[in-house]
């Protein structure tokens, strides 16, 4: 890594804290990171921070537990909002904008935020990795002025997580956690029922050893089924939970559980 990467984030981040900052705080990797960094300047530079957390059905309940425990570490104040993406049709009919419009949400959240405490600036997790990669959510970002210090600075993923662990930083080895929605089919309507769904198959599976792993919701015709996804090595602790898994997919009216020979993979949902 670059050591000048680092120095830079913490110059920009010390230029944002003076106006007052609050970082969109998820609970997964990036956005922790970029958090403890502004805490960091903040602690030697002076400053604004908030760390904002919005929370819906689309959001697992580890993840509001990781983000809540970071925090508590950290010592940064925090809020927690609701938020009302899962009341907005244009997201929950789930196209290829969806994450444009939870984005929104979000941001439209942080924005009163700011305007109620005089500040100036927002910003959230999206990384030097990311850069290149489809993502409405950014989209929704740069219209509204929210700023990326993470990709500004080059700070790919893997950095972020090298520096996380060379901190001590508890959630340095978290796997990706995108949202509960990204598990529904493209075009399959997302439902709080549905996102329960897939939350209570995958806690089957974590509770079974499975650290990484996806459960689908997609549809066939007219028939709804799940689609399991895991690392291949993982594929046989899967079929051990068989007999579990087909009771809790079986109770919830799913026809079929399957096993994605692929293996684990990202954007599994879109199709």
């Amino acid at each position: 890594m670059n050591p000048s990467a680092l120095e830079g984030l913490e110059d920009h981040l010390g230029r944002l804290l003076q106006d007052g900052l609050v970082v969109a705080f998820s609970g997964g990797v990036d956005s922790a990171f970029l958090l403890w960094a502004a805490e960091r300047v903040r602690r030697e530079q002076g400053g604004r921070l908030l760390a904002l957390t919005t929370e819906s059905a689309s959001m697992p309940a580890a993840d509001r537990e990781d983000a809540l425990e970071f925090v508590r570490e950290l010592g940064v104040e925090h809020l927690v909002r609701r938020s009302g993406e899962m009341h907005l049709e244009a997201y929950t009919r789930n196209d290829e904008n969806r994450c444009y419009h939870c984005k929104a949400e979000l941001f439209e959240i942080a924005e009163s935020v700011v305007e109620q405490r005089g500040w100036r600036w927002i910003a959230y997790g999206y990384n030097a990795s990311d850069v290149g990669d489809v993502r409405p959510g950014h989209r929704a970002a740069q219209e509204r002025g929210v700023r990326s210090p993470l990709a500004d600075a080059g700070l790919t993923k893997d950095e972020i997580r090298a520096l996380m662990r060379t901190h001590g930083l508890r959630l340095a080895e978290k796997p990706a956690s995108p949202c509960l929605s990204s598990r529904i089919m493209t075009g399959l309507q997302i439902t709080p029922e549905r996102l329960e769904d897939v939350e209570a198959l995958e806690a089957i599976l974590r509770a079974g050893g499975i650290r990484v792993c996806r459960v689908r919701v997609c549809r066939e015709g007219a028939t709804a089924f799940l689609r399991l996804e895991v690392a291949p090595a993982e594929m046989p602790r899967v079929l051990a939970l068989r007999d579990e898994l087909l009771r809790e997919a079986h109770a919830k009216g799913y026809r079929w559980v399957t096993l994605d020979l692929e293996g684990y993979r990202t954007g599994g949902g879109r199709t």
